[in-house]
């Protein structure tokens, strides 16, 4: 046997696997198809996108400096040396997770593995093939981003959330295909680096998957940023010209319109990577691409763990994929573990204003038949956010009426993926909307905006 656990893919969910195995003294090894450890979120998704959304804000806080008499004779954008300061935090973050591997013996594989059944694995290099024995196997082979047919990335005009990053300067107009939490994000951003930019959604809303109310916040932000919104629109064709690419689509109305883009992003979704990884060689059925598991995270093969974005019927993110990771590990050490309860899982959008979330809608409370109290206080009333200069957006609380049961929290406004978590530690712990209001909060902080929210649940917001 060469491993007890052999993990496949060195992303957020496997490397955090790795690492609690080992510290649960297991023999692990890890198997990576790219040369470089991290995975899609370190490389080219959650890291170098933070990293720019943050440059952006810079960049317009430098530009707005003089309202608070902060004087610059100009303020211009040096998009190189951005790309270069998120090269550089993006092989840190690498570098460290081969740091942490060496400090925990944890062996690292460069090669393509395939499930071969029966605990096997075959790994293939350029040098040629070898095959592996471990007791137990972790898929966490990722997702790539969808791409509308008759597309390709090749022309350089066409771009996913791999080709965007590399850009080297500013495009003078952006089109972006899809109002989630990526497209939304490379919209604030362009936008607050000067270009011209248009959101398109199928859906009639933007962030079709947040409350109602925080998806009609973000749409009058952005339009106020100057960003085109066409949600609940069709496109019906795209092609490339000879200077962008050319969209023909439908408004709500059902109006034909027609627009050329510098640049187009594509950002309808992410598939699985699970298509050539050895399923065949398993008892595994896929859905829809996606592996069915258990509450541990077992897949229908014994033996074979999967995490992460492959996993059927839970959100693509990275901390719910390390979250994973530490259940398949706990249950292969056989350690006590409890299954993931993905109702209290975290939602972020880090656009400018940011969006966060946590449990049910106020829509979903009460199709689900709970009997709802609601309250929602503005971030234009909070002390904190005025001085930051940052004052859109709110936090919303739903409750249970009878019992005080924190039910869903929903952020629209300055540092939301930040103050999320205090709600997410509130309905982990059981904590009740009572217990929330009578929670002493500092002053001047943004947290008190959470403080007000579950005040005005009993009518009693102090602020507003």
């Amino acid at each position: 046997m060469d491993h007890d656990v052999l993990v496949i893919g060195s992303g957020p969910g496997g490397y955090v696997a790795a690492i609690r195995a080992a510290q649960y003294g297991l023999k692990v090894g890890v198997v990576e198809k790219d040369p470089h450890l991290g995975g899609t979120c370190l490389h080219v998704g959650c890291i170098p996108t933070k990293a720019l959304l943050h440059f952006a804000e810079v960049y317009e806080s430098a530009l707005h400096g003089k309202q608070i008499g902060v004087l610059a004779d100009s303020v211009s954008i040096d998009f190189k040396t951005m790309g270069k300061r998120k090269t550089e935090i993006v092989s840190k973050h690498a570098t460290g997770i081969g740091q942490l591997f060496k400090r925990h013996k944890i062996s690292t594989i460069t090669g393509y593995a395939t499930l071969q059944g029966g605990g096997k694995v075959k790994v293939a290099d350029p040098d040629g093939e070898r095959t592996l024995k471990a007791a137990h196997i972790v898929l966490a082979t990722g997702s790539e981003a969808r791409m509308l047919p008759g597309l390709d990335v090749k022309s350089g005009r066409v771009l996913t959330n791999v080709e965007v990053l590399d850009l080297e300067q500013v495009p003078g107009s952006l089109a972006v295909i899809g109002a989630g939490a990526v497209g939304v994000e490379f919209a604030s951003m362009y936008r607050s680096f000067g270009a011209d930019v248009a959101l398109f959604e199928m859906l009639p809303r933007v962030v079709p998957l947040e409350d109602e109310e925080v998806s009609a916040g973000l749409l009058r932000a952005f339009k106020a940023k100057g960003i085109e919104v066409f949600a609940g629109t069709s496109v019906d064709k795209i092609e490339e010209t000879s200077s962008g690419v050319k969209l023909a689509f439908k408004d709500p109305a059902g109006k034909k319109q027609s627009r050329e883009f510098e640049k187009l992003l594509v950002a309808v979704g992410r598939k699985p990577n699970t298509e050539n990884v050895g399923l065949k060689n398993t008892a595994i059925a896929t859905d829809g691409g996606f592996i069915p598991v258990n509450g541990y995270m077992e897949t229908a093969e014994m033996g074979v763990y999967a995490i992460g974005d492959i996993v059927a019927g839970t959100p693509q993110l990275a901390h719910v994929a390390s979250a994973e990771g530490l259940v398949a590990a706990a249950r292969i050490a056989g350690q006590p573990v409890e299954p993931i309860d993905y109702n209290l899982n975290p939602n972020c959008t880090y656009c400018e204003p940011q969006v966060a979330s946590v449990g049910l809608s106020e829509a979903k409370a009460r199709a689900a038949g709970w009997k709802v109290k609601v309250s929602k206080f503005p971030f234009a009333a909070n002390s904190k956010a005025s001085i930051l200069d940052s004052d859109a957006g709110f936090v919303k609380v739903v409750a249970d009426e009878q019992f005080d049961e924190i039910l869903g929290v929903h952020i629209l406004g300055p540092q939301a993926t930040e103050l999320i978590h205090e709600a997410i530690v509130a309905m982990k712990s059981e904590a009740t909307a009572e217990s929330m209001r009578t929670t002493i909060h500092a002053h001047p902080t943004l947290s008190e905006a959470v403080l007000d929210a579950f005040n005005g649940i009993y009518g009693q917001a102090i602020n507003a």
